[in-house]
């Protein structure tokens, strides 16, 4: 089968809630999804009650990516879904510590994978 990969290593965003948006993406056609993420920003429909909207944002970016990926390769938009959806641990880096926290904080990033699929 033809496949179309698109991912973005040290997003800013949460790893619980990118999961959550995985699970709500995976296995549905490309437009479904989009249509989804964008209820989400736009705060029309939630999920658990949550909208997730700062993850939707980069989930929206990194699809857009994928089916730019897709059409370079001469897949046909309207056959596409969304065989894998995966968000993983990313690296973390230590901020500075300010003038009244003597330790500094640590700053968290996900790895996002989205893998497009023609049926």
């Amino acid at each position: 089968m033809k496949t179309a990969v698109a991912r973005e290593t040290t997003a800013k965003v949460s790893l619980k809630h990118s999961r959550v948006l995985c699970k709500a993406i995976k296995g549905k056609r490309i437009e479904k999804a989009r249509k989804l993420l964008e209820d989400l920003v736009e705060k029309r429909k939630g999920l658990d009650g949550k909208y997730y909207t700062k993850a939707s944002n980069k989930f929206l970016g990194i699809l857009k990516t994928a089916g730019a990926n897709a059409k370079n390769k001469n897949l046909t938009l309207e056959k596409l879904f969304i065989k894998n959806a995966v968000a993983n641990k990313g690296e973390t880096t230590n901020r500075p510590r300010t003038k009244w926290h003597l330790r500094g904080t640590t700053a968290k990033s996900t790895n996002i994978e989205i893998t497009l699929e023609e049926r």
